[in-house]
């Protein structure tokens, strides 16, 4: 469900020819090479022949899964004579804190690798990889990172085996469909919304030793893709708790909902006819019969968005109930949502809150593999950056990962 690095990545063997040189990299100019981009992005997808495949529509923007960065850049490779866009590579950075000692470094982060079908032996990828990475290291970036499938082999060989990546973390994926009935809320249980401003503190207060908290987080917050900020306490605690104060109440959970619909859209092809007619009929019979509350299957065969939860943590002895019944919420605001097929999550293995967000196995993915690379030298001498040094080779955060939603 989650949009990777380079899931059209294919090992590529660097070639010395006439045809390499004539290769150029240069940076995304909207103007001129948007209609070249998206085509070129579109016979990309051609799926794995006999296998269901996820395919992406970026609605017309190829921009859009960096735009909302403050620093952000897309190259493309550029071939021949007739200087034809034959591969893009998309990169960001920002400020992160790396989960020991409130210890913030600056952090590249590398998506959407692309390379046409028919030139996929050039050494094209390889090329936009490496001007990339000497971009972000003009920008001042410490590291790069970058998020795929662990199932795609040749992507992560390219970046382990070529650029030196280090496999660092792997969190998991949890999907949960959107059924066409209401889910119920825990008895009890009140779902408050949260200001952007006082989210902000309690995510600072939460997050502050977590691996990859963003130091903008108040821009993300406040962007039109967010769709809230949601608590659930005990109702009991309500009459004490007054939530403009920041102060967390003894029992809760909370996490923030990014609309990515309008983003991009996600499309199912490849699956058999049977298949095909199972999961509609499950969908039909929720829809005639939501009292009885059957777990159907969306309309992922026509085009969907999905909603990612961030942000997410629980306290109390009642944190896991209220961390599901908070997801039911998010559950039923996707149903009213026309177009959204999903409800998205991704945390850390070890966090807590993992067992407690409602999932289907068959739709998630244990390890989501994160590989990242040192790329500022440090200074001789230069040992009150030792910390950021040692990242690399760092135990996972006890206080988790935080995921940042325009990362997906």
């Amino acid at each position: 469900m989650v949009m990777k690095i380079a899931d059209e990545y294919r090992p590529q063997v660097v070639s010395n020819t006439e045809e390499n040189r004539n290769l150029v990299v240069r940076e995304y100019c909207e103007e001129k090479d948007k209609v070249s981009v998206e085509k070129m992005e579109r016979q990309c997808d051609v799926g794995q022949k006999g296998k269901p495949s996820i395919f992406t529509d970026l609605l017309g923007d190829p921009i859009c899964r960096i735009r909302h960065f403050p620093l952000h850049v897309m190259l493309v490779a550029e071939y021949g004579e007739a200087r034809d866009i034959i591969g893009v590579i998309r990169g960001c950075i920002k400020h992160v804190t790396t989960g020991h000692s409130h210890h913030v470094l600056k952090l590249a982060y590398i998506l959407g690798l692309r390379v046409s079908t028919n030139h996929r032996r050039l050494g094209v990828g390889m090329k936009l990889v490496k001007h990339l990475e000497e971009w972000c290291k003009q920008k001042g970036a410490d590291y790069a990172y970058i998020a795929t499938d662990c199932a795609n082999q040749p992507c992560i060989n390219l970046f382990t085996q070529k650029f030196s990546y280090t496999k660092f973390r792997s969190p998991t994926v949890l999907v949960q469909p959107v059924h066409a009935h209401y889910k119920p809320i825990g008895s009890g249980i009140a779902i408050v919304r949260i200001p952007p401003h006082v989210t902000a503190k309690v995510y600072r207060h939460l997050f502050a030793n977590a691996e990859f908290f963003p130091t903008d987080i108040d821009a993300i917050l406040s962007n039109k893709l967010n769709l809230g900020t949601f608590m659930a306490v005990p109702k009991k605690l309500l009459p004490k708790w007054n939530p403009e104060t920041g102060i967390l109440p003894q029992s809760f959970a909370i996490l923030s909902v990014w609309n990515t619909k309008e983003v991009f859209k996600l499309q199912v092809k490849g699956v058999s006819k049977l298949t095909y007619a199972c999961c509609m009929g499950s969908r039909l019979l929720d829809s005639w019969l939501p009292w009885l509350r059957l777990p159907s299957f969306p309309d992922v065969f026509s085009q969907f968005g999905v909603y990612f939860l961030y942000g997410l943590s629980m306290r109390g002895t009642n944190g896991s109930r209220l961390m599901k019944s908070l997801c039911t919420f998010v559950h039923n605001m996707a149903k009213d949502d026309v177009g959204c097929g999903a409800v998205v999550a991704e945390v850390s293995q070890q966090d807590p809150v993992r067992v407690a967000i409602p999932h289907w196995k068959r739709l998630s993915w244990n390890e989501d593999l994160w590989c990242i690379k040192k790329l500022a030298d440090l200074q001789e001498g230069e040992c009150e950056r030792s910390e950021m040094s040692d990242w690399i080779k760092s135990p996972p955060s006890s206080a988790g990962i935080f995921v940042d939603p325009r990362d997906i």
